[in-house]
């Protein structure tokens, strides 16, 4: 589809288990290190899973933020403001240079404050009404992330949050650049966060039986493709990506890691968490993404998975890209970043597109680890367990969620 204005992504932020700094999360990735280990936030005995992806070492006040606006603001919206201030910083972005009117926010979150939920339940368990305080629900909504960020950096332009479960940032990130190309914005501070490792979360994905339960094993758990895999490690973080059209970012100086040229979104019209059979939707999404990007499936060198590590997920994500990409998906290479980060819900689709635009900027393909034992289901080439230099024009970063969300979202190498 031919637009009159290109998106180029000039920044990047990504707080993850395995790597607090983006440069500390791509080394982590292409050198297969996983940040998933025992539960330390709260104790875990009774669990089924008692292993995550933690984010380590986290100081809020490294990124602007006052112990006031701390004790009033969750966990995720602290990760939320991390991530966009890491971003912003790498974009070299001066807002005070900016039309705030032409600068937006859009982020996703698929659960949101749940932290904040427990712990002002607890206190009405305990105290009654009286002790639920009176910012309970603006820290707890989904979309409060978002509105901290326009106002921490001033952005006074598209300002919401997308609550789509699992493919949440990236339907940020799609829309974020929709209002780009509508000419709505010229950038845009998007991505996705969620901080969901509390009792309550924990308990509820274990009684879905989503969850491994490899707790003796925690770097091994997370092993999306493999005939051995037995559900997904829940992670937490956030990514952060500043997008801006490329007349912009070439009149400031920015540097250009990757366009966005395509976005699509479907509906599986299905089940409530289970995929369609064949991963029917996400290859809609697939299509509608190429065809938005003006490109074939053979154009496409490199997908970055859902791949969550469930026996049904990875099985039918496989079906889809075999349906959508046909004799080229023996060309393909595809990996799940999922292996060494766990599975950080709605924050998922931003540092997974943060790693499908580092591979396609420095020319290496991230591996998925844990590969041990082939699934005959699974035949694809998922990188085993090692990195790989390659040249990469186009990546795919796959997203779906609970609800039957699917997105989808193709960076480039920029051409001219």
């Amino acid at each position: 589809m031919e637009r009159s204005r290109r998106i180029v992504v000039t920044g990047l932020g990504a707080l993850a288990p395995n790597g607090s700094t983006t440069e500390d999360y791509w080394d982590s990735l292409i050198h297969g290190r996983s940040g998933i280990g025992p539960i330390e936030r709260f104790d875990t005995s009774e669990y089924r899973a008692q292993i995550g992806g933690e984010v380590k070492d986290f100081d809020p006040e490294r990124y602007g933020m006052d112990r006031k606006f701390v004790r009033r603001a969750d966990l995720y919206t602290q990760y939320t403001i991390a991530s966009a201030y890491m971003a912003i910083e790498d974009a070299n972005l001066d807002m005070s240079a900016e039309d705030p009117e032409r600068v937006g926010v859009v982020y996703g979150s698929g659960i949101g404050g749940i932290d904040t939920f427990e712990k002002q339940h607890t206190a009405l368990m305990k105290g009654g009404p009286k002790r639920i305080s009176p910012f309970f629900i603006p820290m707890m909504i989904a979309d409060i992330g978002t509105g901290q960020a326009s106002i921490v950096f001033g952005a006074k332009g598209p300002n919401y949050a997308t609550v789509t479960a699992c493919a949440s940032a990236t339907h940020a990130i799609g829309n974020a650049c929709r209002e780009i190309w509508d000419d709505e914005a010229d950038v845009m501070i998007t991505g996705g966060a969620e901080a969901a490792i509390t009792p309550m979360s924990l308990g509820g994905f274990a009684s879905l039986h989503a969850l491994s339960t490899r707790n003796d094993e925690p770097e091994r758990a997370s092993r999306p493709f493999d005939a051995e895999r037995d559900g997904f490690v829940l992670g937490e973080g956030a990514g952060g990506l500043i997008v801006e059209e490329i007349e912009h970012a070439r009149a400031r100086g920015a540097t250009i890691y990757a366009e966005v040229v395509g976005a699509g979104y479907t509906g599986d019209a299905y089940h409530i968490t289970d995929m369609a059979p064949g991963g029917e939707g996400g290859a809609r999404a697939v299509r509608r993404a190429l065809k938005q990007a003006g490109l074939e499936p053979s154009d496409v060198d490199y997908i970055n998975a859902h791949g969550t590590s469930t026996p049904v997920g990875d099985k039918n994500e496989s079906s889809a890209i075999r349906t959508v990409f046909g004799d080229h998906a023996e060309k393909l290479a595809v990996s799940s970043t999922k292996s060494m980060t766990g599975h950080l819900l709605g924050a998922s689709g931003a540092i997974e597109s943060i790693a499908s635009i580092l591979a396609v900027h420095h020319g290496i393909l991230p591996p998925t680890i844990n590969q041990e034992n082939r699934d005959p289901e699974c035949d694809l080439d998922y990188v085993p367990n090692e990195a790989r230099k390659a040249d990469i024009s186009v990546a795919v970063n796959n997203s779906f969620g609970f609800g039957g969300h699917n997105a989808v979202l193709i960076v480039k190498k920029v051409e001219d």
